[in-house]
């Protein structure tokens, strides 16, 4: 006996006006007819040597373009988790909430102050650059108690200074960065800013963007309790996703919430029934996760592991000198003392006689370079060149000092 036959379907013509009142207009065009759009997206492609993106390695292009699993599957689970173990290598904790963001490095800088405060705690915020700056509004949105110790642009704390904010302010939170990301100052002496942070029953926060994977950190070591960072500089992933680390002090501050985290989408009481497998309980959704960002850290965190973290930091510091060396060679001198200079991202003086954003545009326009111009106090005054992950490279160094050098001579005030 023969199979039935499929049914034969017939496209029927459907009246658009059945499923609306009146009737239905066009207003926008087409954009591919109307020409507002490219066909196909054809990226330039720029050597990105500014604060950060940076290039990111081949492999990490080419794991993005992998197939995409759901974001619920084991395969992925184990991915993440994989991506945890990685994350905790590079941090040098053993802190077992340890986690991937679904944003940019400031969703994780959010996610750690929206879980961490409630209404009426006292955050104390260490300004040494733009940064700090924007920390006072970010933080101001979660508690009405915020105070602030200043150091000028491209200068660090001493460990006297923070110690008489914590005395003064009493802070149930202190928020310090590791490495300006718009000065290029690496801050000294964590380990001894967290000591004190114990001694003053304070969780202390430390912003790792510019310097996660280009400089030492022993996050456990130093007693950092929350600590956030972001894919897309000596990490060597794309922005859009970021890593999130909580130590046993601020778990105990999160588990003992008098109110609901402000954030629905940043909530790690929430997101940790997804992230992890609570005493063997299925795992909760909660968002859908970026798949594909996710296997772009997993890759560029296991680069990181195949060359050695040690050696990252090496590569990175050698580099960095490299740099600096042909920096003065060609008439140039980076902002920063070199005593607490971070390697990744150094800010280099414009000189008098030079047209600093006329050197930026001919940098992009004429040998796609990308540079980036400084921010705050420091805008107009430095340019900012980073040499972070795939793009700390000699060739790299080699390349932008070449470009650099004519365009000194062709932009003069």
């Amino acid at each position: 006996m023969s199979p039935p036959s499929s049914p034969v379907l017939k496209r029927q013509k459907v009246d658009s006006r059945s499923f609306h009142a009146g009737t239905m207009t066009t207003i926008v065009k087409n954009p591919l007819e109307t020409k507002e759009i490219r066909p196909q997206l054809n990226p330039v492609r720029r050597l990105l040597l500014g604060p950060g993106p940076q290039n990111a390695h081949p492999r990490v292009h080419s794991a993005m373009a992998l197939p995409q699993i759901g974001h619920m599957d084991g395969d992925f689970m184990r991915i993440m988790e994989e991506i945890k173990v990685l994350l905790r290598y590079v941090w040098q904790t053993s802190n077992p909430f340890t986690v991937p963001v679904s944003g940019t490095g400031s969703a994780a800088w959010e996610a750690a102050i929206a879980n961490l405060t409630e209404w009426g705690d006292t955050h104390l915020i260490c300004i040494n650059g733009y940064f700090g700056e924007r920390a006072l509004d970010m933080h101001g949105r979660y508690t009405d108690k915020i105070e602030s110790i200043s150091k000028p642009y491209g200068q660090a704390f001493s460990v006297e200074e923070v110690e008489e904010g914590l005395k003064k302010y009493s802070p149930t939170l202190m928020w310090i960065c590791h490495a300006e990301t718009s000065t290029g100052v690496c801050q000294p002496d964590i380990d001894k800013i967290g000591e004190l942070c114990r001694k003053y029953d304070c969780l202390l926060m430390l912003d790792t963007v510019t310097s996660i994977c280009g400089v030492p950190i022993y996050l456990d070591e130093w007693k950092v309790d929350a600590a956030y960072a972001g894919g897309q500089k000596c990490m060597g992933c794309p922005p859009g996703i970021a890593p999130l680390t909580f130590g046993p002090r601020a778990m105990a501050k999160l588990d003992k919430r008098k109110t609901k985290v402000a954030s629905w989408y940043l909530d790690m009481t929430m997101i940790r029934k997804y992230v992890e497998a609570v005493d063997g309980a299925p795992r909760v959704y909660h968002h859908t996760a970026p798949i594909s960002m996710a296997y772009a850290m997993r890759e560029s965190l296991t680069l990181v592991a195949e060359e050695g973290l040690s050696q990252c930091h090496a590569r990175h510091r050698s580099n960095a000198e490299y740099f600096w060396s042909e920096l003065k060679r060609i008439g140039l001198e980076p902002f920063v003392d070199p005593a607490i200079r971070v390697p990744s991202l150094t800010t280099v003086k414009i000189p008098a006689d030079v047209d600093g954003m006329k050197v930026i545009g001919m940098m992009r326009d004429e040998f796609e370079i990308e540079i980036g111009g400084a921010l705050g106090t420091l805008k107009g005054v430095c340019w900012r060149i980073g040499l972070m992950g795939y793009n700390n490279r000699k060739e790299c160094v080699k390349t932008v000092i070449g470009a650099l050098e004519e365009c000194l001579q062709k932009c003069k005030k």
